[in-house]
């Protein structure tokens, strides 16, 4: 199976792909972290390509309910909320006929714009890590992700991740979005596992 995996700097889940013998590549404006296989090109320019599979994870930074506040507080936010949703259409209706999207809780102005929610919320809990991170897939062709590894909440009540009022503890910085962006190993492997069938 041929696998684009876009916006993907870290090779996490090519290299789920890769290991169960599919011709598995990473695409991002970035280098690869690891130097595996990988297309260093703005997604769209390689959709027509012909992939069998696309796992797409598209920055988040003006699509997350959890920033929309910022759109109202500052103007110049709006035109690139646009240009970030139309990104997203175009890879979940990229010309494959497997397709995931990943991103998190999207505000109500960018679902305007892809003209769907998401089919599926999976959490980093569920695939064997004691982590929350509550995480959105955009699905066509594919069935939804079965958890692999269902972990019980902890007893103090949240997660490694979590202060126990719910905020993360990575503080801000200039690399916080690239240390958030990587995919957690194990629903790399789920997706390779289920997807790669």
């Amino acid at each position: 199976m041929r696998v684009l995996i876009a916006c993907e700097f870290s090779g996490t889940v090519r290299r789920a792909f890769r290991a169960r013998g599919h011709d598995a590549w990473s695409c991002d404006l970035l280098p690869a972290r690891d130097g595996g296989q990988h297309l260093q090109v703005d997604a769209r320019e390689v959709l027509t390509d012909g992939w069998d599979l696309l796992i797409a994870h598209p920055p988040c930074t003006y699509l997350s309910n959890s920033g929309v506040r910022w759109l109202h507080t500052r103007p110049a936010r709006w035109a690139l909320m646009r240009e970030g949703a139309t990104f997203f259409k175009a890879l979940l209706n990229a010309p494959i006929s497997q397709v995931a999207v990943e991103n998190p809780v999207m505000h109500k102005y960018a679902v305007a714009i892809i003209g769907r929610r998401q089919d599926q919320t999976i959490q980093p809990w569920q695939f064997g890590h004691p982590e929350s991170k509550r995480t959105c897939l955009w699905l066509r062709g594919l069935e939804p992700l079965e958890p692999t590894d269902v972990l019980s909440k902890p007893a103090a009540g949240h997660w490694d991740n979590q202060t126990p009022s719910g905020q993360n503890k990575l503080g801000p910085s200039a690399d916080r979005w690239k240390a958030r962006s990587v995919t957690y190993a194990g629903i790399a492997l789920a997706m390779a596992e289920q997807w790669g069938k």
